[in-house]
This record gives structure tokens, C-alpha cells and sequence, in this order.
């Protein structure tokens, strides 16, 4: 097994590493940025170490400075967690040739399933289908505008290296194309440094499906179920649960088994997701996979009883998978909220400040992951996400109303959350019927926000 582990990352997912590592006996190195010194990450690891200023570029995302804490602290391996370097594929090369095992996929295969574009074309490759789209990245407008004519509007343009909703265009009619084409890549580069698009027919009213795989470096592939994450905003997941109402069992098992010829082709090893599109009519298609871990992650241990992190440990120490396919099990209904330290009132505004005090939910079948605790102060230059509630119960209905009351004991003083938001998703008819899709929020948020000022006013009796 690994001795020692340098985290390259912050928040509650460094948390959930050590967490993980500890109950291995294997140690724990938790790198910092001067803002995050008093995070319970940096408290709570076997040793710590400062790498830089607040800004992620000159800390997180330094390479050279988390490779030399790795060594100075005599680390075997290096999880990247999620964001910063997660999906980078030169870091995971330099990691190996530093001697450190990279907890994550090959470099090569990052680069495979980290474009978008290459990813497709090994999709495709491989038997699974694919939205209608460009063959490979477009070489400019001229191309974008000749492929959108083929597969129909409305189309949307990708980048090749994007993620959570970022160099991303939706497009409804053809003299909208250059000026989306323009933004989008512009929003690529700034993001991810590389400008690379392609572009795909949308589907019209789909369903975020995605699929957890775990693959070893003796060759079995398993898929772990899926999780729903059509509650978004801007692209951006709210709200995931596991199982999926939308699913039959015969549409589970195709969709799995595409997920695991997918990780298959591309010769995964690691945890990963595998992500689709499903229509109303049923029909699905791949759209990208992450080659890391998710946060949504704890939705799929909650309904499986894996330790995915703990298995991420095991197959970077060379261990094949503790479980086959057939012993995946799904038992019962998850669901997660992520709590984000923003003021839906002011378009989702990030809202960082000092957390004056904290009561976190619990009792049966509850679980939160965070890293906050009374006095923290979430600080302004990272990702707003400052907590993720979730539930576990026998059915879906019984886990929403577990959820409920989960939202109903958070109290998170301080600074704004969408917190109420999230609360009043799980009242809302249509989302506790299943019937919901990608667009749910955009068509209910007035009237959630709405309610959410009624509520105010009845509680704290101000007009």
C-alpha cells in the first residue's frame, strides 16, 4: 500500500482524502495556500506545508511547488482531487517522472478523454453513440457554420478542454454562430489555455445522465450505477440523486455497459465518469468523461456502500478492484445538495466571508461533507462550493423528505448560501414526481426565488 500521500488540493475534498487515507494508515501531506492556513485540511493531515499566495496560480496550480513539497516531505503518490490539476496531463507525466504514483488516469489517457473532441472520435470508435456533431476540433467559424447547417439548429459549441460549463455556447439561430463562436473560445483560453471547439446538435430537453466506472491496471472495468444531475444552473450541478427516475432497467444496463466499453477503449485506470445525454425519447448519447474524481461522488458510495476514494488508493498501489461487476449492488435512494456560499438573490453572486456560526445536520441516513467549522473564514479566491448535504433512505420519496429536514437543521451564519434554494427544490411537484430535465431550473427560478422571500417574510415577519 502507499506510505504517504501529498493532496493537491483544498476544501472538503482535501478533507475527504486524508479522511480516507487515515483509515488505510497511510499518511497524509496537505498543502496550502496562505489563504487556506487554517483550514482543517492543513489541522488535520499527518504533516502540512504552505506552497504559495492565495491565488491558485501561484499556489494549487503551481506544479513545480507541489512537486518539490512532495519530495521534501518524502510522498510516494499525489491526488489531485477535482479542478485545479485534476485533469491535467502534464502533471499527472511529471508526477511519474518525479517517482510519485499519480492517483488518476495516465497522462496519455487525460489527454484522450480530456478532449472532448478526441473523446468523441474514441466514443464513437468504440461502438457508443454520439450527439451529432463536428468530426474532431473545427478549424474555425467557417467550419462551425458548415457542420451547424448539417446537423440543424439549435447547436452547441464546446471546448475541446472545457468543463463545468465553461467555454460552452448554446446557439439557436445562424447569425448568432460567429459572435458565440468568438466568446466561447475566447472563455476556453482564459479558462484552460486552449482554444480548441467543436460542435454538437443539442438535445432539446435531455436528461444529465452520468455513470461512475472504477477501473484497475489488471484490466476490469465496473460501472457503479448512475446519478441524475439535471438540476443545474449555467451547467453548473445543484442537485444529483442515485438511482435515476428516468431509467428502465434494460436502458441502465445499456447505458452501463457503454460507459465501461468507453473507459475500456481508452484504456482507463482510475475512477472516473462517464457522462450522456438522454432524450425524452429515450435515446442516449455520450458527451464527455471525466478523468477524476467527482464531487458528486458520495451520492454512488451512498447506494453501493464503495469507498470510492479508499478503491482510487488501492489501484494507484498496483491492488486490483475489491469488488467485480456483479457484486455492485444498488440498495435504497441518494440524494445531494450542494450548498454554495452565493446570494441567489443577486444572479448566484459568490458570497465569501466568515462563518459566525455553523450547525450542521445529522441523524439517520444523513451525511455532510464539508470543511467549515464556526470562526472559518471562506475565503474570495476559490470555487463558492463550501458543503454538500446528503441523504440515503429505502425509497426516493422517503430520501426527499429526508432531505427536507436535512436542509431544515443546516444553519450556515455568516454569509449567504443557496441553502433555501435547495430546500425549496425538494418541495416543488414536479421534482418529487421525477418528471424534471436540464432545463428545470431555468423555468422555475423566479418562482423559487419568489417563494423564498415569502418564506423570509413569514419568519422573520418583515414586509
Amino acid at each position: 500500500m502507499l506510505k504517504r500521500v501529498l493532496i493537491a488540493n483544498r476544501g472538503e475534498i482535501a478533507l475527504r482524502i486524508i479522511r480516507a487515507c487515515r483509515e488505510l494508515d497511510v499518511e497524509t501531506v496537505a498543502v496550502y495556500s496562505e489563504a487556506d492556513e487554517s483550514s482543517l485540511a492543513a489541522q488535520l493531515a499527518t504533516c502540512s506545508l504552505c506552497i504559495g499566495p492565495a491565488r491558485a496560480a501561484d499556489s494549487y496550480l503551481n506544479q513545480d511547488a507541489l512537486l518539490t513539497a512532495a519530495r521534501i516531505t518524502g510522498c510516494d503518490a499525489i491526488h489531485p482531487g477535482y479542478g485545479f490539476l485534476s485533469e491535467n496531463p502534464d502533471f499527472a507525466d511529471r508526477c511519474v517522472q518525479a517517482g510519485l504514483k499519480y492517483i488518476g488516469p495516465s497522462g496519455d489517457v487525460i489527454r484522450k478523454m480530456g478532449s472532448k473532441a478526441a473523446a468523441r472520435t474514441l466514443a464513437q470508435n468504440a461502438g457508443v453513440p454520439v450527439v451529432p456533431g463536428s468530426d474532431g476540433p473545427l478549424s474555425g467559424v467557417e467550419q462551425a457554420r458548415e457542420v451547424a447547417g448539417q446537423v440543424g439548429y439549435p447547436v452547441l459549441l464546446k471546448a475541446s478542454a472545457g468543463g463545468g460549463g465553461r467555454g460552452m455556447r448554446q446557439v439557436e439561430r445562424p447569425e448568432d454562430l460567429e459572435g458565440a463562436y468568438q466568446a466561447a473560445q475566447a472563455e476556453a483560453v482564459a479558462c484552460f489555455g486552449d482554444g480548441e471547439m467543436y460542435l454538437e446538435k443539442l438535445v432539446l430537453n435531455p436528461r444529465h445522465i452520468e455513470f461512475q466506472i472504477m477501473a484497475d491496471s489488471q484490466g476490469h472495468v465496473v460501472h457503479l450505477g448512475e446519478r441524475d444531475c439535471s438540476i443545474q444552473r449555467r451547467r453548473q450541478k445543484l442537485v444529483e440523486e442515485s438511482p435515476s427516475r428516468a431509467l428502465t432497467p434494460e436502458l441502465r444496463e445499456k447505458m452501463g455497459a457503454a460507459a465501461v466499453a468507453a473507459a475500456r477503449a481508452a484504456g482507463y485506470v482510475g475512477a472516473g465518469t462517464v457522462e450522456f445525454v438522454l432524450s425524452p425519447e429515450g435515446d442516449f448519447y455520450f458527451i464527455e468523461m471525466n478523468t477524476r474524481i467527482q464531487v458528486e461522488h458520495p451520492v454512488t458510495e451512498l447506494v453501493t456502500g464503495a469507498d470510492l476514494v479508499k478503491e482510487q488508493l488501492r489501484v494507484a498501489a498496483g491492488l486490483p478492484l475489491s469488488f467485480t461487476q456483479e457484486e455492485v449492488k444498488v440498495s435504497g435512494h441518494a440524494i445531494e445538495c450542494r450548498i454554495n456560499a452565493e446570494d441567489p438573490e443577486h444572479e448566484f453572486r459568490p458570497c465569501p466571508g466568515k462563518t459566525e456560526f455553523l450547525h450542521l445536520p445529522g441523524g439517520p441516513g444523513v451525511r455532510v461533507d464539508t470543511a467549515l467549522y464556526t470562526g472559518y473564514e471562506v475565503p474570495p479566491y476559490y470555487d463558492s462550493l463550501v458543503a454538500k448535504v446528503l441523504v440515503h433512505a429505502p425509497t426516493r420519496l422517503e430520501a426527499i423528505r429526508r432531505m427536507r429536514r436535512a436542509l431544515e437543521e443546516l444553519v450556515i451564519e455568516g454569509y449567504p448560501t443557496n441553502a433555501a434554494l435547495a430546500h425549496l427544490i425538494m418541495h416543488d411537484p414536479e421534482f418529487v414526481r421525477g418528471q424534471y430535465d436540464t432545463g428545470f431550473l431555468d423555468g422555475h427560478l423566479e418562482k423559487l426565488l419568489e417563494l423564498a422571500r415569502t418564506c423570509d417574510q413569514l419568519t422573520t415577519g418583515k414586509e
